[in-house]
């Protein structure tokens, strides 16, 4: 489960983001997750649920929230140059039919906000 492995690292940079603010609580994580990131929300979650509880997390982590805001897959078709939604993992343009390579949204795992007191 590599979420766990991402979670930490995320838990490991939000701690060093409200300690430079002089915080004393972490209330919220957001994150923005592409739908081709190739990490499960769920298993997100459950690694978030999982390091916030442990013992060593202590005050900063009480009560603290993982949100996370999905981002969907845009390609670019370099053939008709129109961005488009695929509806599967080939990633055909829906206007020419034409495969593409250029994914403009939807890999990313982003920490784009940190709610701290």
């Amino acid at each position: 489960m590599h979420e766990l492995a991402l979670m930490a690292e995320l838990q490991q940079l939000a701690q060093v983001q409200a300690h430079r603010a002089g915080a004393q609580r972490i209330h919220r994580l957001r994150l923005r997750l592409g739908a081709a990131a190739g990490v499960n929300p769920e298993a997100l979650h459950q690694a978030f649920a999982v390091l916030v509880s442990d013992a060593n997390a202590g005050q900063l982590w009480r009560g603290a929230q993982l949100e996370l805001v999905p981002v969907p897959v845009r390609c670019d078709c370099s053939h008709c140059e129109q961005p488009f939604s695929p509806q599967d993992p080939i990633h055909a343009c829906p206007r020419c039919g034409q495969l593409s390579a250029r994914v403009l949204t939807g890999r990313e795992l982003e920490l784009v906000a940190l709610e701290v007191s």
